[in-house]
């Protein structure tokens, strides 16, 4: 089994529910499974059994979770499968669903039982001829390139008032925000949200200049704990989100000063914790999604480590996938960005060109990202890899992640 999540956005940029994509088999050892089929002869539809096994809370911080569902699985008996509360579940149907009598009999009980209801990859020419299941969905699926808005807003304010419009291929910051500014989509999907910055003109913000200075004293060779514990002296929330650790971990030590704080969190430790912290304080101005995004990458790939037979560089590929988006949180070209801060070679490599021996491990997690179920499979196989292991990377992830920042 693989699982991945595809976030969806509100306007403002906010995160507003996740699309989970899931794969049983191997493409190679199983081409059968081409196409996305996802009925297996039990019912089995693979995506509720992610959903199931890890809950909304895990999987989404609670949010709505689509799961895609065809022909075949749309029949399948989707209530005894889904543990979680119907309507935290979003069905998401494509075109191989037909708007003939025994499909549409079969959406309309979902409605009943208290499933939402979506669908994708419907040409124009068909609204019509499904408008008896359009009349069941909250949400469509469009290609924004494919399609007029402005008339598409008219035509379903007019004939569906309560479907919303979700626009799909939404992959540059630009034309996210030419979405937003004419208006008429309700939600946004696609890699807009972490697209690399090309050209910079902006200084960087001096509060974090202080992070990134903390960020160089930990990731220094044999660093100083007290030069650490200064650094974090200068910013109140890092005191007190490293007392609140450092008291869990102590009961019934009285904490004299933040100098004693490190040394009671240790070298190691302290290391961590400040590449996670400054993290997401550098994040605090992007949207909530590019903290989700470097947390899980940095774990993830720290979780791959024994599979890509680097269990000693656990550490630089933890602290690759943190800086995986420092770009975009500095507002600098990465090469601008990764010369303010401490970095090996390698993770240098890796980010800016692609090279290097953690390059790999990179490039397998954005290709599971974006539930390129294809070349994820072929890079397995290359690779020797168990799927079952990597599977399992990637939950642990989303568990540590979950823990970390607990959703309030």
């Amino acid at each position: 089994m693989l699982a991945t999540l595809i976030p969806l956005f509100d306007e403002k940029m906010s995160v507003c529910a996740y699309s989970v994509f899931a794969r049983k088999e191997n493409h190679f050892l199983n081409p059968e499974m081409e196409g996305g089929a996802r009925f297996d002869g039990a019912g089995t539809v693979h995506e509720l059994e992610v959903v199931s096994s890890m809950g909304v809370g895990t999987l989404s911080g609670g949010k709505e979770v689509f799961v895609p569902i065809n022909q075949f699985s749309l029949f399948a008996e989707i209530s005894l499968q889904c543990t979680v509360p119907a309507n935290k579940v979003v069905l998401l149907m494509d075109n191989s669903i037909l708007p003939e009598e025994n499909y549409i009999k079969r959406v309309r009980e979902l409605k009943q039982q208290g499933y939402k209801l979506a669908i994708r990859k419907l040409p124009i020419s068909s609204f019509e001829p499904y408008r008896e299941i359009l009349r069941q969905c909250d949400y469509i699926f469009l290609n924004h390139t494919k399609i007029d808005i402005s008339k598409a807003k008219i035509y379903f304010s007019n004939v569906y008032p309560n479907i919303k419009l979700c626009a799909v291929n939404v992959d540059s910051q630009e034309d996210y925000e030419m979405l937003t500014k004419d208006g008429g989509y309700d939600l946004y999907e696609g890699g807009f949200f972490r697209m690399p910055i090309k050209h910079s003109e902006k200084q960087v913000n001096p509060l974090k200049v202080n992070y990134i200075e903390l960020l160089n004293v930990v990731n220094a060779p044999d660093y100083d704990l007290t030069d650490a514990a200064d650094v974090i002296g200068k910013d109140p929330a890092l005191v007190i989100s490293l007392l609140e650790i450092v008291n869990r971990m102590a009961l019934n030590s009285e904490i004299t000063s933040i100098r004693h704080a490190a040394a009671m969190l240790g070298q190691k430790e302290l290391k961590r914790w400040i590449n996670t912290a400054v993290t997401k304080e550098l994040c605090a101005d992007k949207p909530s999604e590019i903290t989700r995004l470097v947390m899980i990458r940095a774990k993830f790939a720290e979780n791959l480590a024994e599979t890509f037979e680097m269990a000693m560089q656990a550490p630089e590929l933890f602290l690759m996938g943190l800086f995986s988006a420092l770009d975009i949180m500095l507002e600098k070209t990465m090469e601008e960005a990764l010369d303010m801060v401490v970095v090996s070679k390698n993770v240098r490599s890796a980010l800016l060109e692609g090279k290097g021996e953690l390059a790999p491990v990179l490039e397998f997690i954005r290709r599971y990202e974006d539930a390129d179920w294809t070349e994820v499979s072929r890079l397995m196989i290359l690779g020797n890899m168990d799927m079952k292991k990597v599977f399992e990377a990637y939950l642990s992830a989303l568990r540590w992640y979950r823990d970390l920042i607990p959703v309030g």
